[in-house]
């Protein structure tokens, strides 16, 4: 029982993460009706980025203190949303108006491109840095088991329901969530009343790598290793959240990360760690034979 109370911490925590890359996937789709696929990348380019503040820190003599791990999020955040912003202008904006199939392979070209970009600027070593942020609070004491849940672990979860808050009023309050919604439903009627559709979304697009930009950051605080590589599976995981909550559905891509983080967790817990890739890509080919929307998903009805 002790042990599948902290594979269930585990899950969640390595879910929140999943989902807060998911959230990405599904706001682009949602507001041009296309995967990014270079949506991985970036998120690898923002646990490098604040690797690479907290080494510029260390040489200043300043250690892991708060105000240190606050300049790595912001700067991870802002380089990141940078990154987002140049994805839509570079690979996407373009072939706005050309068939599905070049914008996909356009995207899969720019992933390439930041992947071998970060290796040739970085190096093709592992990347590791100490422990940023120790201690864990004690839930359950057995006589050969302890059930613990981390500071990071629990910042990950406070953190991913904050954002989810805060992007669900985003899109249901704000003006810039009904401009959101306007260039789904309509691209061209939202310019026709005056909403500069391309400046929606570029936004989305910035806003959708800034939150991967924070799961960069939590990834780096919880295990301290990254590489190049590490958005390559990370964005595949985070796109088969995607589509199991509901591609286009916010609350359904954290659902969807959830469970693929539990199933992760559990599978490796208690089957094989060597296949639990093979548990998640299995999810996603069940998701797409039986249930196509996901678990939140609507289907697309089309008027005519």
């Amino acid at each position: 029982m002790a042990y599948a109370l902290q594979q269930l911490i585990n899950g969640l925590t390595l879910g929140a993460m999943y989902g807060l890359i998911a959230i990405g996937y599904t706001m682009v789709y949602g507001i041009i009706g296309m995967i990014n696929f270079a949506h991985g990348e970036i998120y690898m380019v923002s646990a490098f980025m604040a690797v690479l503040v907290y080494v510029l820190c260390a040489g200043l003599g300043l250690g892991p203190t708060p105000l240190v791990l606050l300049a790595m999020l912001l700067v991870a955040m802002a380089f990141t949303a940078l990154y987002g912003w140049a994805v839509e202008r570079i690979a996407y904006r373009p072939l706005r108006g050309a068939p599905r199939l070049a914008p996909l392979i356009s995207a899969i070209g720019m992933s390439i491109f930041l992947q071998n970009y970060v290796q040739l600027t970085q190096g093709a070593r592992i990347k590791s840095i100490p422990p940023l942020w120790q201690g864990d609070i004690t839930l359950w004491a057995a006589a050969d088991f302890r059930v613990t849940l981390g500071w990071v672990q629990l910042a990950t979860v406070v953190l991913t329901v904050l954002v989810m808050a805060a992007f669900g009023w985003m899109i249901a309050r704000t003006a810039f969530g009904r401009q959101q919604r306007a260039c789904e439903q309509d691209p061209k009627m939202a310019a026709l009343l005056g909403i500069d559709v391309d400046r929606t979304i570029s936004l989305t697009f910035v806003l959708g790598a800034a939150l991967a930009a924070v799961a960069g950051m939590l990834a780096v605080l919880q295990y301290g290793v990254i590489d190049f590589t590490i958005g390559f599976v990370a964005g595949i995981k985070a796109f088969t959240a995607a589509v199991l909550g509901g591609i286009g559905s916010i609350p359904g891509a954290m659902l969807g990360g959830l469970i693929i983080g539990l199933v992760e967790a559990f599978w490796s817990a208690y089957l094989s760690p060597e296949y639990k890739d093979v548990a998640t890509f299995t999810i996603l080919v069940l998701v797409l034979l039986l249930r196509p929307t996901g678990l939140l998903g609507q289907p697309d009805v089309e008027k005519v």
